[in-house]
């Protein structure tokens, strides 16, 4: 494995939600760490579990592995850098200006744009500061989904240029002198990312599908921007060792035809290939053995009765179509079925004659893709960044800049080439796909567990960036947060998979949505081989430890939960011949 021979000192590792970032980037600190290398491991992802994959808390300072003499971890936490960034840019100013001036500054600093490029400067000196490189041999990070990681990268080169083009004093980011200061430090953490001497991009993946095409497209995007030393890794490679055994052998030939038919792009990248493995990987002693081939696979068929009793997803969509109307909104850990689960709902919905419009808020999904044989009455959309801030600019000029000479409007030109307003595009349009469920049933599959809380959290505080550029709040973003709160209206559909992380995942951000006063309405186990009757040796393994989380999910997270069974179409309302159902002993 070349990232682990030849290692470069920044290694980084992305890939869609789901395929094992966090796994593989632990695994390579731990055996880099036992090589006899210095070596910090880095989460950027605002959903992090590197604590719960070694047992150790972590922080915001790299904190020592005690079972891994040389490996230090950390996590870069948004919210708290964003605190901190913003004491360090008002700080300067509080004995000079007056206090309303330093609470209009306060005010501008609080909208999410200010978390993005706060955990951008933390990453940046983790990555363009000479002196940390000097302590450690290698920096490894676990970065957050494909879609939120392009942006972080993009970020150099946008808030650069946003910096050395404003004319203004201050921006959404509050006054600009906070950032120039930091100007060269960004610079450098550009200059290293684009060199393939310092840094190598590991795209790690599944053998699926959609995996991999997300992968391709990530290739190319961070090619675009100069990241061109890169690499595949494919996790969690199944070969079928009993070939009667019907759904191996359909796990095994959706893999290999996914594997054949990969984009050119990235099937012309040096490959590592891993081994689905029977068990999860938690703890040290399992990072240390995910390179190696499987060994004897201990098997268990004493799988209690109820897991066959939990109802599926048919008796889901019998309950949400009651009212004909209102909101669906499938949330969770990336890679846990959520695009999927949406679609067959909202297919399903329209199939039984309701109005369904369905979309998504996560750049990486892909809806339309998993609809096949849609009915007409499903109406299937994207909230497409580029074409929402297209629309809020001219709608800004329009009104706000039509009372404006010539120096004002170009001040608020400068104003709206700032990233945060995309924030606020793709805010409002979030609104308005909400208010639409008013008098129909709209499905909307969000994007992963942390830019989620994000998104929702803007609720709060985004009525005051608004009043700064449009000076006006629509009803439908007056409005949103009463409507994810009431549960006749709104209906949050909590989805996992039945392992660890995705479990814990979904019940820190069910926490998250009952302080914001949102009750979540149920939860869905994915893709679950419990119910199934098999005959291969490592999926009765994973089978059996999947028990102590759906008894996890079913006792102490969900007040209601339903159970989808391993499937091998990934297609909303295509199904092959149904699955076995395993009978318990």
């Amino acid at each position: 494995m070349r990232i682990l021979e030849r290692p470069t000192r920044n290694l980084f590792f992305t890939g869609k939600g789901g395929v094992g970032k966090t796994s593989v980037s632990c695994a390579v600190a731990v055996a880099l760490a036992d090589s006899g290398r210095a070596v910090l491991l880095v989460s950027t992802d605002p959903a992090s579990n590197i604590d719960e994959v070694f047992g150790t808390p972590l922080g915001t300072l790299p904190t020592p592995i005690p079972a891994v003499p040389g490996l230090q971890a950390m996590n870069v936490d948004p919210e708290a850098a964003a605190i901190a960034y913003r004491d360090r840019v008002i700080g300067p100013y509080r004995d000079l200006l007056p206090a309303d001036a330093v609470a209009s500054i306060e005010e501008q600093l609080a909208g999410a744009c200010t978390v993005e490029i706060a955990a951008f400067d933390e990453f940046a000196k983790l990555i363009g500061d000479a002196k940390l490189a000097a302590a450690y041999d290698h920096i490894v990070f676990d970065t957050a989904p494909t879609g939120h990681t392009l942006r972080l990268l993009a970020l150099p080169a946008a808030w650069t240029g946003f910096i050395g083009n404003s004319a203004a004093g201050t921006s959404c980011l509050g006054p600009l002198q906070g950032l120039v200061a930091q100007r060269a430090l960004y610079l450098s953490a550009v200059t290293v990312l684009s060199d393939a001497a310092q840094t190598t991009m590991a795209l790690v993946s599944r053998p699926e599908k959609p995996a991999l095409v997300e992968a391709a497209r990530t290739s190319a995007e961070l090619a675009i921007i100069g990241v061109r030393n890169q690499l595949l890794v494919l996790n969690g490679v199944f070969e079928a060792q009993n070939p009667a055994d019907p759904i191996a052998a359909q796990m095994q030939s959706l893999a290999d035809q996914a594997v054949a038919e990969m984009p050119i792009g990235i099937g012309a990248l040096e490959r590592t290939t891993i081994a689905l493995k029977p068990t999860q990987i938690i703890g040290v002693e399992a990072l240390r053995a995910f390179f190696t081939p499987n060994t004897k696979i201990m098997t268990s068929k004493a799988l209690p009765a109820p897991y066959k009793a939990l109802p599926d997803l048919e008796t889901l969509v019998d309950e949400l179509q009651l009212d004909g109307r209102g909101l669906i909104m499938t949330m969770g850990k990336g890679g846990v079925g959520k695009t999927t689960i949406a679609a067959r709902i909202a297919a399903e919905l329209a199939r039984r004659g309701h109005k369904v419009h369905l979309t998504t808020t996560d750049p990486a999904a892909h809806t339309a893709g998993v609809v096949a044989g849609t009915p007409d009455n499903l109406t299937i959309g994207e909230i497409n960044p580029a074409a929402e801030v297209a629309r809020y600019r001219a709608e800004v000029i329009a009104t706000t800049g039509a009372k404006l000479d010539a120096s004002g409007l170009a001040l608020l030109e400068e104003d709206l080439s700032s990233p945060c307003t995309e924030e606020i595009a793709v805010f409002q349009a979030f609104a308005r796909t909400v208010s639409r469920a008013v008098d129909s049933i709209v499905v909307i599959d969000t994007a992963p567990t942390g830019h989620t809380i994000l998104l929702l959290d803007a609720a709060q505080s985004f009525h005051r960036e608004v009043m700064r550029q449009a000076k006006s709040v629509t009803d439908s973003v007056r409005n949103l947060l009463p409507r994810l709160r009431d549960r006749t209206f709104a209906r949050i559909i909590l989805c996992t998979l039945p392992e660890a992380t995705p479990v814990h995942e979904a019940a820190a951000l069910q926490a998250d949505l009952r302080r914001a006063g949102i009750e979540p309405y149920a939860w869905v186990i994915n893709q679950s081989l419990a119910p199934l009757e098999l005959g291969e040796p490592l999926l009765e393994a994973r089978r059996f430890q999947e028990t102590r989380y759906i008894d996890e999910v079913t006792r102490i997270h969900a007040r209601t939960t339903f159970l989808i069974p391993w499937q091998a179409s990934i297609a909303a309302g295509i199904t092959n011949s149904p699955p076995r159902l395993f009978e318990p002993a």
